[in-house]
């Protein structure tokens, strides 16, 4: 039997500063922290994964350069029991890194990024035949140059990596950046027939269908969430599409199946940052899948593990064990239903 989660894509060094403010072009602020941590799909999901004491081998895939930094993100996974048989060093190029700058009072973040060793990730680095996994996680399309390349058969580099985790026997998932393009119709769609679950925001649901699924004001249009999940499933998502939001999280199956989930009211005296809150989400909606529980305890332990990261300004330091992600939400209660 499979067992385990393999997650590939997007390696990188976040360099995160805390801030009081946004500036303007020439304008001062100040920084009230700095740190270096986990970045990325990959590095964050599966950093995630160990921080919620998953019962299960975790395995990574992927590209670091041979410098400090991808020293550092590899002896840092074989700490946690990470098995890194599948990242690989580079002499190509150095690993990626972010600059990320959290506004403390409102968690909004701003990520100034160096693409690095992830652009030459390709269909190569990725050899499912030695994989013994259950699930197979990819993060970010978009922003993986090599993978995201749209071939002569109108296909990307990305949906022939899906389809061979695939036909090698694994459950597929894979998230996206919020990427400021008109890529999304372009790049993503050849991939979502060889996606089982589909992790998307609102923003993105929009970008890749079509739908407007944000007010002018910037809140969600929830009707249109639906539309753009519903959508996103016709155009071949196998299983779910999950759909998140500030607000909370709505998935939908194929066969019809679906649950709206509130996000946690973490109070703002908890709140360090939001950096790595959307990947700390999934990491808890995949351990919840690949344990068979159904659809609404992933989604709780995905809201509970997404409300404990808030609790550091990095994006892993404040993700709790799995059980501890569960009690958040009689300690500070969901958000009026969605």
């Amino acid at each position: 039997m499979r067992n385990g989660i393999l997650v590939g894509g997007n390696w990188i060094v976040d360099q995160v500063k805390l801030i009081d403010v946004f500036p303007e072009e020439e304008k001062l602020v100040n920084i009230f922290s700095e740190s270096s941590c986990n970045g990325g799909s990959a590095y964050n999901v599966i950093t995630d994964l160990a921080k919620l004491q998953a019962n299960f081998p975790l395995s990574g895939v992927g590209l670091v350069g041979d410098d400090e930094r991808g020293d550092q993100i590899i002896q840092h996974c074989q700490s946690v029991g990470i098995n890194t048989e599948q990242i690989r060093k580079t002499k190509e190029s150095y690993t990626s890194y972010t600059d990320v700058m959290s506004v403390k009072e409102t968690g909004r973040r701003t990520f100034f990024h160096q693409r690095g060793a992830n652009a030459l990730l390709d269909i190569p680095d990725f050899n499912f035949s030695i994989s013994r996994d259950k699930i197979f996680h990819l993060g970010y399309l978009l922003l993986l140059d090599k993978l995201d390349v749209i071939e002569d058969d109108g296909t990307t580099r990305a949906s022939k990596v899906l389809k061979s985790a695939k036909q090698h026997g694994l459950i597929t998932s894979v998230d996206i950046v919020s990427e400021r393009s008109d890529r999304f119709k372009d790049v993503i769609p050849s991939s979502l027939p060889y996606i089982d679950y589909l992790f998307v925001n609102e923003y993105e649901a929009g970008m890749i269908t079509g739908i407007k699924t944000i007010n002018d004001n910037g809140s969600i249009i929830l009707k249109s969430c639906y539309d753009a999940a519903l959508k996103l499933l016709a155009l071949g998502v196998n299983k779910w599409v999950i759909l998140h939001f500030p607000e909370g999280v709505i998935a939908i199956s194929k066969s019809g199946e679906s649950h709206r989930q509130p996000s946690l009211l973490v109070p703002a005296d908890k709140v360090a940052g939001a950096s790595g809150a959307g990947d700390a989400f999934a990491a808890g909606v995949l351990m919840g899948i690949h344990n068979d529980k159904d659809m609404s305890y992933c989604l709780e332990l995905g809201v509970g593990a997404a409300a404990s990261s808030l609790f550091e300004s990095t994006s892993s330091d404040g993700v709790l064990p799995s059980e501890e992600c569960l009690k958040l939400a009689a300690l500070y209660g969901y958000r009026e239903a969605i």
